[in-house]
């Protein structure tokens, strides 16, 4: 017979262990889904996890999709850290590329190039704003951030789609709801030649830096944790819950307008009603995958970004739909949980005469 037993403190191997246990079910699975549909398995599973690395072309797409996903499950890490459940990055990051899309849209062609930097603001503050939403919602009337925070993420999205169908739609566009392109000055710089790598790696991981010294390194990082983890103990320090809070939604925000803004003024150049890509989303489970920790999360948003490239060449190569990324994301998320449950639980088998007696 299987039992759980509980351990007396959550183990630190497993914390390290079962989101590796976790991948390695997730590709069991995805074998056996792929041999369910009727596909080669190994050619399914090299599309995953060995195309998007078989190039520098194909390295330098992996890093334009995990550059959006690190920054964003970088803020998020510091709500959850605090127990403030965010669950709107989405929302944030689409506001943020909206506002950072009206400062590009300003520019012409004898514009600075140092425009690039109001336009990254811009997002920043989106971001930040759209955030603020769920903080006075919260603070002021104690409304659920959960279902505040996601539910704002459709509204943003109407506004997206108002603005590009509407007021901002390109005239000379064949009647296609889009912007204009934006002006060559209003890119974010690339790193390569030839490579769509831009700038935003490098604000992404002094992003880690920066959030390792924080939590680990300050007494201001100490006091958002123990904010979270031990809200009462938090009080008696003198802590307050309200500025932790409050810190941790608009860092969170900023980070996924910011996000936002690198997308519109660096891959995409324009606004489109496509400009939700789930990112918002997928970060959560590169917070989680990459155990809230800064550099865990450098390489689950790699792994996860391997899913967004493997789903696209699932459809163009195997004939699958591009929905098996999400399948494959779901699939991570679940298999964590359910390993995560060794860190509070060790397995005990007992012998059936021995269960028998006990009973």
């Amino acid at each position: 017979m299987i039992k759980l037993e509980a351990r007396p403190e959550a183990s630190k191997f497993w914390s390290i262990a079962s989101p590796l246990l976790a991948l390695v079910i997730t590709v069991i699975l995805g074998t056996l889904l792929f041999v369910a549909l009727g596909k080669d398995p190994v050619q399914g599973l090299r599309v995953f996890f060995w195309e998007p690395l078989s190039s520098g072309y194909r390295i330098g797409e992996l890093l334009v999709k995990a550059t959006p996903l690190l920054i964003i499950a970088l803020g998020l890490a510091v709500c959850f850290r605090s127990n403030v459940w965010n669950i709107g990055a989405e929302g944030q990051f689409v506001i943020g590329a909206l506002l950072a899309g009206g400062v590009a849209l300003l520019a012409g062609k004898d514009t600075s190039r140092l425009i690039v930097i109001p336009i990254l603001l811009a997002g920043v503050l989106g971001g930040m704003a759209w955030a603020a939403i769920t903080g006075v919602l919260r603070d002021k009337f104690n409304a659920n951030e959960i279902l505040v925070s996601l539910m704002l993420v459709y509204v943003a999205t109407l506004v997206l789609n108002y603005m590009v169908f509407g007021p901002w739609k390109d005239p000379m566009g064949y009647n296609f709801p889009q912007t204009k392109n934006f002006e060559a000055v209003t890119q974010v710089p690339r790193l390569m030649q030839g490579s769509r790598v831009n700038v935003g790696v490098l604000i992404a991981l002094a992003g880690v830096a920066a959030l390792w010294v924080f939590l680990f390194r300050t007494r201001a990082g100490f006091a958002q944790q123990v904010g979270g983890l031990a809200p009462a103990a938090a009080r008696y320090a003198g802590f307050s819950s309200r500025k932790a809070l409050w810190t941790a939604l608009l860092v969170s925000g900023g980070a996924a307008g910011l996000a936002g803004g690198l997308e519109v003024a660096g891959p995409i150049g324009q606004l489109t009603p496509y400009v939700p890509a789930g990112y918002g989303f997928a970060a959560i489970i590169v917070a989680f995958v990459g155990r809230l920790h800064p550099v865990g999360m450098v390489f689950s948003a790699i792994l996860m970004s391997m899913f967004y490239i493997g789903g696209e060449l699932a459809q163009s190569r195997l004939g699958l739909p591009k929905s098996l990324t999400g399948v494959f994301q779901g699939l991570l998320l679940f298999t964590l949980l359910a390993c995560d449950t060794l860190m509070a639980y060790r397995i005990r088998l007992f012998p059936e005469s021995a269960t028998a007696k006990a009973a």
